[in-house]
């Protein structure tokens, strides 16, 4: 492992293992946790690189994440009728900058807090330590069949990828933050099928199993004017980026009077021209 260095920090990140049976997450209506009765885990203390140096480097298809500056119009993110009326638009024209497609489709939320009983009054979700991928080779395809049945046969004749734009909702983000792996360090063996139990269908994600060549990144203090956008599909098989795993984890030097995390995820399809 490098050393401590100031441009990063060493903090335990949730891995998963290999088992016999196939890893379950169950997900019960918002403000309730997240369940994983089915699957084994082991921490993992690795270097967690602040990615602010790396902003003029980074490239959604190489690192398979950008940090990005984004100012938002919204002025409350609980209100899902200025979520739909303001930040679909927003998002949908920030993901066709950043990826060059031609059409995007802004197809979810999730708002999280640190805070059980906020969870629990609010209907949110709680940040998620396990490192995870939300979409696989199955799931992703299968998401635009569901979203968008009548074209989906045509629409998955040609490249297309799934997107998400994490950011607070607090003035800036201390406690929680988000680390990302560099998606160039992941191999396929270390991705691991999970389904994915929601109320009303059935999912499946990637769990990460542990491997020493991953190398992670993370943003300090992440102000709401700033966003963390990171590829969870392509279609395409030519060796770009294609999964991002990303996890919350316990910063280290996070200061003891540090709010709780406050922050929305957006997912959106993108979709591209050509074959």
């Amino acid at each position: 492992m490098d050393p401590p260095a100031p441009d990063r920090v060493e903090a335990a990140l949730t891995y998963s293992r290999r088992g016999p049976a196939r890893p379950l997450a169950a997900t019960a209506a918002p403000g309730s946790p997240t369940h994983y009765p089915r699957g084994e885990t082991e921490r993992r203390t690795v270097a967690i690189r602040d990615a602010r140096p790396l902003v003029g480097d980074l490239s959604l298809d190489a690192h398979g994440f950008l940090l990005v500056r984004h100012e938002t119009r919204v002025r409350d993110f609980h209100d899902g009728a200025e979520r739909a009326r303001v930040y679909d638009a927003e998002i949908a024209e920030l993901v066709a900058a950043l990826s060059g497609a031609v059409r995007v489709l802004v197809f979810d939320h999730t708002l999280r807090h640190g805070d059980e009983a906020v969870q629990r009054a609010k209907g949110l979700r709680e940040p998620v330590e396990i490192i995870h991928n939300d979409y696989t080779d199955w799931s992703g395809p299968e998401r635009v069949r569901d979203l968008l049945p009548g074209e989906a046969q045509a629409l998955l004749g040609r490249r297309f990828a799934i997107i998400q734009v994490w950011r607070p909702m607090q003035p800036v983000v201390l406690r929680h933050p988000l680390a990302v792996c560099d998606a160039r360090t992941i191999a396929a063996a270390d991705l691991i099928a999970t389904e994915r139990r929601h109320p009303h269908r059935v999912g499946e994600i990637y769990h990460l199993a542990y491997n020493p060549a991953h190398r992670w990144h993370y943003v300090p203090a992440l102000r709401r004017d700033e966003a963390i956008v990171f590829k969870t599909y392509d279609s395409a098989t030519d060796g770009r980026a294609r999964f991002t795993a990303h996890a919350a984890f316990d910063d280290p030097a996070t200061p003891p009077d540090a709010p709780p995390r406050e922050s929305i995820e957006a997912r959106a399809l993108a979709f591209f021209g050509g074959a």
